[in-house]
């Protein structure tokens, strides 16, 4: 890379202080030599030790010149700008959730959720690495969304390449801002609160790809109408850094204009500043002019540029970082929601199992009252099997401490004398009366068995946590739900197959003997 030429004031400067530095170093060794000569005589020790300061001396003023003909000559070419990087504890975070996730992912047994999860991790992951910015418009059909769109593209770098994916989704645009280091792409999505199930399921699609947005643009052509606010508060709500642009301002007088703006601002004020509220005209309607001439105006739309490029040069990195660490965090809940849900499947069947098991002991070996504690060694091992699907490694003495628990707690709020009442009615109509009292005493067991297992299922799934309102509250609760009609009556049915014909089997053979 060739040198710059110094400037003429500089390089005379240059001359001057270099004539002066060599004449001061003469002017001192030969002060310094008469000066040596003088006290040597005398002092032999204090000429030696000025002749030690002149040496130091010579040694500072010859290393101060070089320097000094170094930084003249050094290049003073800018080093090329390095894309600034994503703020380091976020990405961290979102870079923790990912690795999370996968752990979680790896507990899916449903493989085509698995993979769903997978592709999306992948996907953040790439955004991570690229760190692209992402605007998406969004916003009803009418509102003008695609006008501003072209308007935009047209007014900063015009298209620049084919649209990325042309799809239901609306179409993506890469963009060039002068002065942000990041390419910009920008989205069209379609619009909301269109008709019939094609609007639904497009208006879906447009609400996803405004979660997944860097920076919002809500587009309006009049006042926020409710079906408006709902969805921009919630992507206020979960973080999405938005605009507001009123759109199509060339239809309102100056004064309609001003109103609109000022309930626009208050509406939004809660989760968008003032200044994030533009009004522009993407595309104006022809004027016709007094020679009978139609022309059509520009966009106005250079208030929402500078508005954008001083947000996206500003807050760029911490919208990417931001982004990332909610998309992962959305993934995460996702991921937590499925494993959730197959956690809870498996161990139903298990509670299920259990509560048969539970009903055909006491139904065979009958008690004077039908009480949860006689039950205690099966509902511990189905409390230790229950543990161990949340990935709870419990021994089977406290199981039975839980279990005991429990039972005690079931028995102290009346719950199996409710049990009873809820169960005796139904099942008289279905057994026969020598079968009756074992029957309801099987079937009543089997029923708690089952209020005790969603129990301890709840207690898992927080995280061996009773919640606030402890044992008790969940207990109850839980009684709320399996005491429903359809429960019960489904249950019922059940408990013929699996206790009554059981039953009324064994009874038949002990007869024929």
């Amino acid at each position: 890379m060739a040198r710059r030429r110094l400037p003429l004031y500089r390089l005379l400067l240059l001359v001057f202080g270099s004539t002066f530095i060599l004449g001061l170093m003469l002017w001192l060794i030969s002060s310094f030599y008469r000066l040596y000569l003088e006290i040597s005589f005398t002092s032999p020790l204090l000429a030696n030790l000025l002749l030690l300061v002149l040496i130091a001396l010579l040694v500072v003023l010859i290393v101060a010149f070089i320097y000094y003909l170094g930084l003249f000559g050094r290049s003073r070419s800018t080093p090329p700008r390095p894309l600034p990087q994503v703020p380091e504890v976020k990405t961290e975070a979102a870079q923790s959730n990912l690795e999370a996730i996968r752990q979680q992912v790896a507990q899916i047994q449903d493989e085509v959720a698995r993979q769903a999860l997978l592709e999306q991790s992948a996907q953040i992951e790439a955004s991570l690495a690229r760190g692209e910015l992402l605007v998406v418009v969004f916003g009803t059909g009418a509102a003008g969304k695609t006008s501003l769109v072209n308007a935009l593209i047209g007014r900063i770098v015009g298209r620049i390449d084919a649209p990325m994916g042309t799809t239901e989704a609306g179409e993506t645009y890469r963009l060039k801002l002068k002065g942000l280091p990041r390419r910009i792409l920008i989205t069209d999505t379609p619009g909301i609160l269109e008709a019939g199930v094609a609007g639904t399921e497009r208006e879906k699609l447009a609400r996803e790809l405004a979660t997944e947005a860097d920076l919002l643009l809500f587009v309006v052509d009049n006042d926020l109408r409710q079906s408006e606010y709902q969805p921009l508060r919630m992507l206020a709500q979960i973080g999405k850094r938005s605009l507001l642009v009123l759109n199509k301002i060339d239809l309102y007088s100056a004064s309609d204009r001003e109103a609109i703006m000022a309930r626009l601002r208050q509406r939004v004020r809660d989760f968008i500043p003032p200044a994030d509220v533009i009004a522009i005209a993407a595309n104006p309607q022809p004027v016709t002019v007094e020679s009978g001439e139609t022309l059509v105006p520009e966009p106005e739309v250079l208030p929402l540029m500078r508005r954008l490029a001083a947000i996206l040069r500003a807050e760029g990195e911490d919208l990417i970082a931001d982004n990332i660490l909610l998309q992962s965090q959305r993934l995460g809940e996702q991921a937590r929601e499925l494993l959730d849900a197959q956690q809870q499947k498996q161990a139903e069947k298990i509670v299920e199992r259990y509560q048969w098991i539970g009903a055909g002991a006491i139904a065979v070996t009958p008690l004077p009252v039908v009480d949860l504690l006689a039950t205690v060694a099966v509902n511990a091992q189905m409390v230790v099997e229950i543990g161990r699907i949340y990935g709870c490694e419990l021994n089977m003495e406290r199981g039975r401490e839980l279990a005991l628990s429990l039972g005690k707690t079931i028995a102290g709020l009346g719950i199996v004398k409710g049990a009873i009442e809820l169960l005796s009615i139904p099942l008289q109509f279905n057994v026969t009366t020598y079968l009756a009292g074992k029957a309801i005493q099987g079937v009543t067991a089997a029923y708690l068995t089952r209020i005790a297992g969603k129990s301890f299922i709840e207690y898992f799934r927080r995280d061996r946590d009773w919640g606030d309102g402890g044992m008790t509250e969940v207990v109850q609760q839980q009684f709320q739900l399996n005491r429903k009609d359809e429960f019960v009556k489904e249950f019922i049915q059940q408990a013929l197959a699996k206790v009554i014909k059981p039953l009324e089997a064994t009874s038949e053979r002990d007869r024929e003997r």
